[in-house]
């Protein structure tokens, strides 16, 4: 089971209700390259504070919010890809059988 974690590389700050994020660069943030998260990426960034597999993501977003399991498993899978390719999460990779 693959796990994700945050970048070390970002900053992130709830303001005004929205979660920003920024990329830092040699100790400087890119604020040309803020992300914005809208009420499920919160979810899922706060999920990833600490190394998460998708099915446990999956998990927080069912209890939380309405949608079919499928459109979930969808969804976090393609957001998931898309912080991995801004560089604001990392994989782990496998996780160790307990």
């Amino acid at each position: 089971m693959e796990l994700y974690v945050r970048s070390e590389s970002v900053v992130s700050r709830v303001v005004a209700g929205e979660t920003l994020i920024v990329p830092i660069s040699k100790g400087v943030g890119d604020l040309a390259s803020i992300y914005s998260l809208n009420q499920v990426g919160t979810t899922i960034w706060e999920a990833v504070a600490t190394p998460c597999s998708r099915s446990g993501i999956v998990q927080r977003i069912e209890q939380e919010f309405e949608g079919e399991r499928w459109e979930i498993e969808r969804d976090v899978e393609s957001f998931l890809m898309e912080l991995q390719s801004a560089g604001l999460v990392r994989s782990l990779g496998a996780a160790s059988p307990l």
